[in-house]
């Protein structure tokens, strides 16, 4: 390529975002239109055939217009409240136009608008070198920041129109960010004309790729799936599956040490995601390390349900999980007092299960712990906008159909919540830059979703986010009914300060209905990195400050910041409960025949 008027001898400088090879950038643009093609086609199939209603989608949208229609009502009632929103955003542009003029002229700018702290979409200079892209970025935060204090302002609104409505927008600003399309993100123009539009055909075959593998819905792909295997380098631990039913296997690992707590300890994992995230790869399991320290591990390793499990609920759940797991663990290690640890909705479950025990007069269970689990729901965050009773109809209706939730469905629920984290970001670096992501193991057990079955999804929904029936004393399985102030083990609460699925003020509101000692801790980081921290890797902190009384907010003032693993900690609790150690056990104690070796097949099963 030749650029007129260069007489000092040098090479000529291309222009960053004008391709070197026309032709090619035409034909790997021909090749991207005949990919998106694909994609369009992979997207309407199972809506043309009826397999996937598009109902479901207009459905959603109406319920967003819906919400975000409360909004627009407030301010359109009043001619002079309207103007006056409208000036306030009028205002910014002409600020941000006047910046512009006077950088243009070589001035510094009075005003500007800058991100928040935290949000990495507008970390490449270009978005505040180029005088074009910066401009471009201020309208859009001018723009968004305008629609999320509409919401904040809108006066009338019930706290769950106004929950709704911000969440709606937060997604809808996410989505409209300049970032997120080809033309607006430097990043993408730079990658785009230095590899002539390679990237936008490689993008868009991941893009159709990914939309057939969700069978007509986008199933991101957040990491190279290729490089990961449970059982192989997922999953490792060794052990054996010592029991098995419909709704679970269970698993004793392999011990380490010579002597061993005499108490087992059974961990009770969410099902909404598979246990293996406790034992991700050797150097980052707890599962791994608690053998480590002394302790004989059981492990719930709950089915991916099909039709079959239609029917099966909470209490099914409870008896033929929790309580026949203590069956179980009786028989091979002959040992009747066992310390318990919830995780996420296993937590929950663990709860109710405390409760039902506490009225049956069973007290097998010696200590009870419970990882970022909800309790009490009034706090429970973003994910409460998918719990209201229109939601919950729809997805009771989908749920007949079929006998259980796709697992996408959770996942791209538990997405949103991040989606500049989750979904955005990926979109970006995968249709549009056209790169494969990187290989990454907690991403990889992200995306291997599970199902739910109707009764007990339908069951959890009701009782616990829209209802908060077990916090409230209201709620009844088995046929009885559950008081968690008969609880009186003694309890470890653990919250991660960044959680968006079980929010430390959640956690702590709700580790208080139990009528026993109760240590509440809170981890640094998030649902998933604060609770699977080993001490050897150093990061985060964790926050100690005795009983959950009084104000959250009043807790965390006074409570004392420890640096590292909260592992250590927990440990310290255990051992300070009662510390008697045995002769160590190997599985099935002589008494149960080993089915398979861990991690089992039922953790095999994909959604």
């Amino acid at each position: 390529m030749h650029m007129s008027g260069n007489t000092d001898g040098k090479a000529p400088v291309k222009p960053p975002y004008l391709a070197s090879d026309p032709e090619l950038f035409a034909r790997n643009l021909a090749r991207a239109i005949e990919e998106g093609g694909r994609a369009l086609a992979a997207f309407l199939k199972p809506r043309d055939s009826g397999e996937s209603p598009a109902t479901e989608l207009a459905e959603q949208s109406q319920e967003v217009l819906r919400t975000i229609g409360r909004v627009g009502e407030y301010w359109a009632s009043d001619p002079s409240r309207l103007i006056e929103a409208q000036t306030r955003l009028w205002g910014n542009y002409l600020s941000i136009w006047s910046g512009a003029l006077r950088r243009a002229s070589g001035e510094e700018p009075e005003h500007r608008i800058e991100p928040r702290a935290g949000d990495r979409r507008f970390g490449d200079p270009e978005w505040s070198e180029n005088p074009i892209f910066d401009s471009l970025k201020q309208l859009y935060l001018a723009t968004s920041r305008w629609m999320e204090e509409l919401v904040d302002e809108a006066e009338g609104l019930d706290p769950a129109t106004r929950h709704k409505a911000r969440f709606y927008i937060d997604q809808i600003n996410n989505a409209l960010a300049p970032t997120n399309f080809a033309l607006t993100n430097p990043e993408v123009l730079r990658e785009t004309a230095s590899t002539n539009a390679e990237n936008l055909a490689r993008g868009m075959r991941m893009l159709a790729d990914d939309i057939e593998a969700g069978k007509g819905g986008l199933r991101i792909r957040h990491s190279d799936h290729t490089q990961f295997r449970v059982g192989h380098n997922l999953a490792t631990t060794p052990g054996k599956v010592i029991d098995q039913n419909e709704i679970c296997q269970i698993i004793q690992y392999q011990p380490t040490t010579e002597k061993v707590l005499k108490r087992p300890l059974l961990i009770v994992p969410p099902w909404i995601n598979k246990f293996y995230v406790l034992d991700l790869t050797p150097e980052k399991s707890l599962i791994r390390w608690a053998i480590g320290q002394g302790h004989t591990v059981f492990v719930i390793s709950w089915v991916n349900p099909d039709e079959r499990h239609a029917g099966k609920s909470f209490d099914h759940y409870m008896d033929e999980g929790i309580l026949h797991a203590l069956d179980v663990i009786e028989r091979a290690t002959r040992e009747r007092k066992v310390n318990a640890v919830g995780y996420c909705v296993g937590g929950t479950l663990l709860a109710i299960a405390l409760a039902f025990a506490a009225a049956a007069g069973d007290d097998r269970i010696a200590s009870a712990t419970f990882l970022t689990t909800q309790i009490d729901f009034e706090h429970a965050g973003d994910l409460k906008v998918f719990a209201d009773p229109e939601r919950i109809d729809a997805v009771e209706a989908r749920m007949r159909k079929a006998g259980y939730l796709e697992g996408g469905k959770m996942a791209t629920a538990f997405n949103l919540l991040r989606s500049n984290e989750l979904i955005w970001p990926y979109v970006v670096n995968n249709y549009l830059k056209g790169k494969e992501p990187f290989p990454f193991d907690l991403l990889y057990w992200n995306a291997d979703a599970t199902r739910m079955p109707a009764a007990n999804h339908s069951f959890y929904l009701r009782s616990c986010y829209l209802e908060n029936r077990l916090s409230r004393g209201e709620m009844e399985v088995g046929g009885r009914r559950l008081d968690l102030r008969e609880v009186t083990i003694p309890i470890y609460s653990l919250a991660t300060r960044e959680d968006h699925i079980a929010p430390a003020r959640s956690v702590f509101l709700g580790c208080r209905a139990f009528g026993g000692p109760v240590r509440f801790v809170l981890a640094g980081s998030g649902h998933i990195a604060g609770v699977v921290n080993p001490p050897d890797r150093r990061k985060y902190q964790y926050w100690t400050g005795g009983e959950p009384v009084g104000d959250y907010d009043e807790w965390l003032a006074r409570a004392e910041e420890h640096p590292g693993s909260w592992w250590p900690d927990w440990q310290a609790w255990i051992e300070g409960l009662d510390d008697a150690r045995v002769r160590r056990r190997r599985p099935g104690g002589g008494k149960l025949k080993p089915i398979e070796d861990a991690p089992g097949s039922y953790v095999q099963v994909r959604a």
